[in-house]
């Protein structure tokens, strides 16, 4: 018996990186796993088939959680397939980092749009389910840059700030029906995107971390995992910081 069986998990943004590193995850401890992406493509399909190995059911989906309707019929369709949803993970987001002064207000919107209003989006579909169930628990991703700025990402900081007061504000409508809600705040961690700084980067970030290493994504759904069990069954509105002490 795995730390999530029988509990059926939606994550959004999940065919790669540290959203598949969080589906997988949740499979091996015996979810059920839906998850999305904007397109359906092999990634997607290799994502559900190693999911479906574990022993579980899993099945991606294409939709833009930036977008309300999306987000809104996703839900209904994970709801039938699946007939509940006990845990949503909202980690779907992008980055269009640049200086305020040289930055396009279109790169502002679309930043806002994916790492917000998605959040918006997903927890809003949700919440009905989980409100009939009288139970469930939300995840949300943030980062250390929504905790401590950081210059050249003012869009990426903003919306993982925001979406941390969102988070603390939920948590306190939803907790009298037994609904948790939580944030995780990532640090660095090793994904497609930071392997393509240059190597010499990548070691002088390092040297900023108190634990002298990048994390794993396995690091952050080990937290998942925490947040999406009964573990953590009297834990809501908190953000969780997986970045080896970056952040204190």
């Amino acid at each position: 018996m795995g730390l999530l069986t029988g509990k059926t998990a939606l994550i959004t943004g999940a065919a790669r990186g540290i959203g598949k590193a969080i589906a997988i995850s949740f499979a091996k401890e015996g979810a059920n796993v839906a998850f999305t992406d904007l397109n359906l493509d092999e990634n997607t399909a290799a994502t559900e088939a190693e999911i479906i190995e574990l022993g579980v059911k899993g099945k991606a989906y294409a939709s833009n959680a930036a977008k309300f309707d999306d987000a809104d019929q996703l839900i209904k369709d994970v709801k039938a397939d699946f007939d509940r949803i006990d845990i949503l993970v909202n980690n779907a987001g992008i980055t269009k980092d640049n200086l305020l002064m040289r930055m396009p207000e279109a790169d502002w919107d679309a930043v806002i749009a994916v790492n917000l209003k998605s959040i918006f989006n997903m927890t809003k579909a949700v919440q009905s389910v989980m409100l009939k169930q009288r139970s469930g628990s939300i995840i949300n991703m943030s980062s250390v840059v929504g905790l401590s700025g950081n210059a050249g990402q003012s869009n990426y900081s903003a919306s993982k700030a925001g979406l941390i007061g969102f988070t603390k504000s939920i948590a306190q409508e939803l907790g009298s029906r037994s609904i948790r809600v939580n944030a995780i705040a990532p640090g660095f961690i090793a994904t497609a995107m930071t392997d393509k700084l240059p190597e010499d980067v990548r070691k002088e970030w390092v040297k900023t971390i108190p634990l002298r290493r990048e994390g794993q994504a396995e690091d952050v759904a080990n937290t998942c995992i925490y947040l999406a069990s009964d573990l953590s069954s009297y834990v809501t509105g908190q953000v969780i910081s997986v970045c080896g002490g970056m952040h204190t």
